[in-house]
């Protein structure tokens, strides 16, 4: 399957104004990108394509199932996912996608390639932790064990902070310059 040729919007006839584009996502669009984290998908992707007079706004949404292997109990079950992104299209001298939520097509260009994206949107919309509901239900399940063997984000993110504070109050404890010292002063004695 060409998914170039078959996710790409021509935008070139269109008229000014919101065009929405549909499209059935299974394992075979995944083949193309080597990508094999899920047993099967199943995706409806709406597309939204506002078209202006110098811009594009386009509108992504997924909304699926995707049968994956659960973390704690290593069998399959069926995973709902829904995600959104909105891309920015312009036109300029050369064509740039250094920026996430912003491309740049040349002048030229007649159409919008759209797999990449699709592609992005969905990988993204599986979460790391993978957990079925019979094993999130099950009275053996112990989430904070498991969160210490494989790892929490919440924790992590707390740990990074704790030990921000940590470095700015010791920063703030360390021998100032006098003369900053008497720069501060001047501007608390207004």
């Amino acid at each position: 399957m060409n998914t170039e040729k078959t996710y790409s919007i021509s935008f070139i006839g269109l008229k000014n104004g919101e065009h929405t584009f549909e499209y059935q996502i299974d394992s075979d669009f995944f083949k193309n990108y080597d990508y094999d984290d899920f047993n099967r998908i199943e995706a409806n992707i709406s597309v939204l394509l506002n078209k202006k007079a110098t811009l594009l706004e386009v509108n992504f949404k997924a909304k699926g199932v995707v049968n994956v292997p659960c973390d704690v109990t290593n069998e399959d079950f069926d995973l709902p996912i829904e995600n959104e992104f909105n891309l920015v299209v312009k036109f300029g001298e050369e064509f740039n996608d250094d920026h996430d939520e912003i491309l740049i097509l040349p002048m030229n260009e007649y159409e919008i390639k759209l797999s990449q994206y699709i592609y992005e949107l969905l990988v993204l919309s599986i979460p790391v932790k993978r957990v079925s509901p019979e094993a999130a239900e099950d009275e053996d399940f112990d989430e904070e064990e498991f969160d210490f063997l494989f790892g929490d984000e919440d924790e992590d993110n707390e740990m990074e902070e704790s030990q921000e504070e940590e470095t700015t109050s010791d920063s703030d404890k360390a021998d100032i310059d006098p003369r900053w010292e008497k720069l501060k002063k001047l501007l608390t004695d207004k």
